[in-house]
C-alpha cells in the first residue's frame, strides 16, 4: 500500500497561544501592583479638601487618632519626644517633607502642638494629610 505524500506546508507561527500567555502576564502584573500602594500611619478619617496633591518627595509621616494616640512612620511616640525623632530621621540636605496625618476629630490644640514641634526643626517641610473633595 502506497500512501499518498503530504504536500510541505510552509511554517506558520501560531500566534494564539502567545495571546493567552500575554494576557496571564498583563493580569499578574495588574494584580501585583495593587499591592504596591505605599500605606503608613493609623487609619484616620481624614478632612477633605478641594486642593489636597500628592507629595512626590520623601515623607515622614506623622499620625494622630482618635484617641491622640502619636505614631512616627506607624511607630507610637510622644509628643514631648517628636522633635528629637523626626531630626534623627531626617538626613542632611534632604527634601524631606513631614505629613501630618490626624484624624478630623482630634482637638486643634494637640495638632498646633505637634506642627509647633516640627517647625522648630530647620529642615523641615510641612504637609498636613488630606482626602481630595469630590464636588458635585
Amino acid at each position: 500500500m502506497h500512501l499518498p505524500e503530504e504536500p510541505d506546508l510552509p511554517p506558520r507561527i501560531n500566534i494564539l497561544p502567545m495571546i493567552d500567555v500575554i494576557f496571564a502576564i498583563l493580569v499578574f502584573f495588574i494584580v501585583s501592583s495593587l499591592y504596591l500602594t505605599r500605606s503608613e500611619g493609623l487609619p484616620v478619617n481624614l478632612p477633605r479638601a478641594t486642593t489636597a496633591e500628592v507629595q512626590k518627595t520623601k515623607q515622614i509621616t506623622v499620625s494622630l487618632d482618635q484617641q491622640g494616640k502619636l505614631t512616627i512612620d506607624s511607630k507610637p511616640a510622644q509628643i514631648n519626644q517628636l522633635k528629637v525623632k523626626i531630626e534623627k530621621l531626617i538626613k542632611p540636605d534632604s527634601n524631606t517633607t513631614v505629613i501630618v496625618n490626624a484624624d478630623k476629630t482630634v482637638e486643634h490644640g494637640q495638632v498646633v502642638e505637634i506642627i509647633d514641634q516640627l517647625r522648630q526643626i530647620p529642615e523641615v517641610q510641612l504637609a498636613i494629610a488630606a482626602k481630595k473633595k469630590i464636588e458635585n
